[in-house]
């Protein structure tokens, strides 16, 4: 079984995985207050194509990615909105599955919901009052921060920089400022609230995931991971909280960079976002995914209509190469099944099979998506070059462990289709007179007929949609 090694944000170092344990992976998912934009998509795409690339190598992968669906932001936007929040955050949850499921990554092993989870979230807070590490007051019951030596281990912050944010919950009932809820007694204005010890009221955010991480996967799991916006005070907060109930928790911490525009964060509270949804309809799945993990995780990664028409340009020179080389078993081995010699390509010296064992060792480090993309185009360039037996089969199954099997799919064309032929004219007569928001329109016409667009360096092309 292979080695894989993992950066580790609380050690610094690269930690390697135990192939005799579950690897249990806990991501943070979203907060549902709106339709996620494409930076909540980074940790969805890097964590679920982790889990899928241990499954290959033999480890005992779990993926679990929660939903937060009890938070004051969904109270405000379901008020914005006028809708009751229960109902409004099961609608944004139902939008969240709809546009990750067309990323066309499958779904996690286990999506806990926070509302699924009280009973344990109570027992947890129960715990830690008991333990003396957490007290109520007034309704509320708050975190005793300084009870836990080790507060701030990973995020390195001294006292004076850490602000609790949303959930520092009320000055006047906290024993020290630094304090933060763990329960929220229910406010007038507040349409959903949870019987408790404390009375009626609501979770905070940091004890959900730490609750959800534990009916998921264990007191203690492999690796834990989010965005590095998560670091502070989100994930200090749950080693806290679970540490201090005695669990160990989490061996590895894996955080990814941000997706930046002007070298902004992209968040709905900067209010320069760009909608997954909205990405897939303009650029494609494949494009999408492509842009995702075009860098390595861990740092930020820069987000524009440029970046996303490289993104476009690299599929379609992998496509273009499958379509002239098609895979001889384009249906290629059932996901997380070990390969065969015959499919990494023959001998260890040959091209294909030099160019995958490359591939999966830059997976296996730290998860390096750009190292392992350069082994995919180092193969497609010697194969343009010359033959290569064996080629065509060794993309197919590494594009299939980043999410982009799909390109050595055989196409289906639309030209039996003739009202989507005449749109797809429409639209290319609309981008060359630079008409970007009847191009758009036209896309959208197409999307409903049951078409995507695949705009690449040859032209637009319609194949159907996943």
């Amino acid at each position: 079984m292979r080695e894989v090694r993992i950066r580790d944000t609380l050690s610094g170092e690269l930690r390697t995985l135990d192939p005799a344990d579950q690897i249990g992976i806990y991501a943070c998912g979203p907060t549902v207050y709106s339709r996620i934009h494409i930076g909540n998509a980074r940790p969805f795409v890097v964590f679920s194509l982790l889990a899928g690339f241990l499954k290959s190598e033999g480890y005992r992968a779990k993926l679990v990615v929660n939903v937060t669906d009890i938070n004051d932001k969904i109270y405000e936007a379901a008020r914005a909105a006028g809708e009751p929040s229960a109902e409004f955050a099961a609608r944004m949850t139902g939008a969240y599955f709809e546009d990750t499921g067309r990323l066309g990554l499958g779904r996690p092993d286990a999506e806990p919901l926070a509302t699924e989870t009280i009973g344990e979230i109570l027992e947890l807070i129960a715990e830690l009052i008991d333990t003396g590490h957490a007290y109520e007051s007034g309704g509320d019951v708050y975190f005793k921060v300084r009870s836990f030596r080790p507060y701030g281990k990973l995020s390195n912050r001294r006292t004076e920089e850490m602000d609790q944010g949303e959930e520092a919950g009320s000055e006047s009932l906290k024993q020290e400022p630094l304090d933060f809820a763990l329960w929220k007694a229910h406010k007038e204005g507040e349409d959903t609230k949870w019987d408790s010890p404390w009375g009626p009221g609501r979770p905070g955010w940091h004890i959900e995931c730490s609750a959800m991480a534990e009916a998921e996967l264990g007191p203690s799991f492999a690796i834990h991971g989010g965005g590095s916006d998560l670091v502070f005070p989100h994930h200090e907060n749950e080693i806290a909280q679970s540490e201090a109930a005695g669990r160990p928790f989490a061996r590895v911490w894996m955080h990814n960079g941000m997706i930046e525009t002007d070298a902004a964060k992209m968040s709905k509270s900067e209010g320069n976002i760009f909608q997954l949804s909205e990405a897939l309809d303009r650029y494609g799945r494949e494009a999408v995914v492509a842009y995702l993990i075009s860098g390595h995780y861990r740092q930020p990664l820069a987000f524009g209509a440029e970046q996303m028409e490289q993104a476009v340009t690299r599929v379609e020179r992998v496509r273009n190469f499958l379509r002239e080389h098609p895979v001889a078993d384009p249906g290629g081995r059932p996901p997380g099944e070990a390969p065969s010699e015959q499919q990494r390509g023959g001998s260890a010296g040959t091209s294909p099979g030099v160019r995958l064992e490359g591939f999966r060792e830059a997976l296996a480090d730290d998860f390096n998506t750009p190292r392992a993309m350069a082994e995919v185009f180092e193969l497609v360039g010697e194969a343009n070059r010359e033959e290569i037996p064996g080629a065509s089969e060794a993309l197919a199954e590494m594009l299939g462990l980043v999410g982009l099997g799909s390109l050595a799919q055989p196409d289906e064309g639309a030209e039996t289709d003739e009202r989507a032929s005449e749109l797809l004219d429409e639209r290319e007569q609309a981008r060359a007179a630079k008409d970007f928001a009847r191009a758009d329109a036209i896309r959208d016409q197409l999307a409903e007929l049951g078409w995507e667009v695949r705009d690449g360096a040859d032209g637009a092309k319609l194949v159907p949609k996943a």
